[in-house]
């Protein structure tokens, strides 16, 4: 899905204007790119950019950009205040919507796990999936179905079906979603410690075979 946003010349230059430009409810950014002829000082809407990172941050812009009209850009860099979270800038990067690029989608998982209606408790260790494709095959999201998912089993990224023309680059073996045994008064945080360490054991255990095989296969040679 593209979303079309409306940018504005920016002039401003020092700390104070850029203070007043916030103060607008403005977020004041650059846009670049190989068919800009440079990089261009901007500022948009903070409502329509909460809103844009609120509900999908790697989705594809028309960007009206002053002198140079519509561009299909996405965002690059966000800056943020470290203490109110306020945003200070954004950056756009122009792309070529015939080349692939490289992105992050989130990862929602459907269906109710047969482990959860056992008590177990389900795990979401990855939200967002590393891709690559070009720009207008990049999916919302990658739907994970966990309908058949049992106490102590897990979905690996490997695991997953993705749209064609959508390529994998995340890890296969990392975790992307696992069902506990049921633990009394656990909370969430606790839940998801015991998950990470559960992937972690798993990941040891299987260092651990690789390397007895590779012993054994050393005392044969």
């Amino acid at each position: 899905m593209t979303i079309t946003m409306k940018a504005e010349e920016r002039l401003v230059q020092t700390k104070a204007d850029l203070r007043q430009l916030r103060e607008q409810g403005k977020v004041p950014g650059v846009v670049y790119g190989k068919n800009i002829g440079k990089a261009t000082a901007i500022a948009v809407e903070e409502k329509e950019l909460m809103a844009l990172i609120r509900s999908n941050p790697h989705a594809i812009l028309e960007l009206e950009v002053p002198a140079e009209g519509k561009q299909s850009v996405m965002l690059s860099d966000v800056q943020r205040d470290p203490l109110n979270r306020n945003l200070l800038h954004i950056d756009f990067h122009q792309i070529d919507m015939n080349q692939a690029v490289r992105t992050q989608v989130r990862v929602e998982t459907t269906g109710v796990s047969a482990g959860e209606k056992e008590g177990g408790i389900v795990q979401t260790m990855l939200h967002e999936l590393e891709i690559q494709c070009l720009p207008s095959r990049i999916p919302d999201s990658v739907a994970v179905d966990i309908s058949s998912l049992q106490v102590g089993e897990n979905i690996l990224v490997g695991e997953l079906k993705l749209p064609e023309g959508v390529e994998l680059k995340a890890d296969p073996e990392m975790v992307v979603v696992t069902v506990l045994a049921p633990q009394k008064d656990l909370t969430a945080e606790e839940a998801e410690d015991a998950a990470v360490e559960e992937a972690e054991a798993a990941s040891r255990a299987e260092e651990a075979g690789a390397e007895e095989v590779r012993e054994e296969e050393a005392s044969k040679a």
